[in-house]
């Protein structure tokens, strides 16, 4: 399990690197904050939010247009998933900051690079099917991933946590194709 969760930031990041997007960004704006029950948004992550008359991105172009998901690109890119994430979906992606995955373990990035189908399931754990948006997660105990193995979801004074590690730092980031969350960390699909 230590070996996944090593190996899964380290593809994302390489991922979201090597993604880049051709169409112009929305320009930043604060993340819409969830209902009271749910984790409050942080300003921490500039995620751009589209004006009423502006037309949203897919999920691949508004992580790019935030700055501060290239680790989960890059992964994307390795793991060959970028065609679907810019698919119709929806999807809701909780989505790790470059952030988390500078924390993991040294080498454990480099280790996901190099296993392409492990990354792949790191990185379809962090993705669940249909839009799903934060007044919703904060009812949820789970949901099933798009990788097949479930999500713990909890929420500890007033912020929600998945796994019991992860913390949603920024919620509702609207996409053409769904909607983003933000984590603090990598989450890791259980070991078979």
């Amino acid at each position: 399990m230590k070996r996944s969760m090593i190996l899964a930031p380290a593809a994302l990041a390489v991922v979201l690197a090597a993604c880049t997007s051709s169409a112009a960004s929305p320009s930043p704006a604060p993340v819409t904050a969830a209902p009271s029950t749910a984790a409050p948004a942080t300003s921490a992550p500039s995620m751009p939010a589209a004006s009423p008359s502006a037309e949203l991105g897919d999920i691949v172009a508004t992580a790019d247009g935030a700055g501060t998901f290239t680790t989960l690109l890059a992964a994307a890119q390795a793991a060959g998933l970028v065609e679907t994430l810019q698919g119709d979906g929806p999807f809701t992606v909780f989505a790790p900051t470059d952030d988390a995955f500078a924390a993991l373990p040294e080498g454990t990035l480099d280790g996901l690079l190099a296993d392409p189908e492990g990354l792949k399931q790191i990185l379809l754990y962090h993705v669940v099917p249909g839009a799903v948006k934060a007044d919703e997660v904060v009812n949820l105990t789970s949901a099933d991933s798009v990788e097949g193995s479930p999500i713990a979801i909890a929420v500890k004074d007033g912020k929600v946590y998945l796994n019991d590690a992860a913390e949603v730092v920024a919620t509702d980031v609207m996409a053409s194709n769904g909607v983003i969350h933000v984590i603090d960390q990598v989450i890791l699909p259980p070991s078979s």
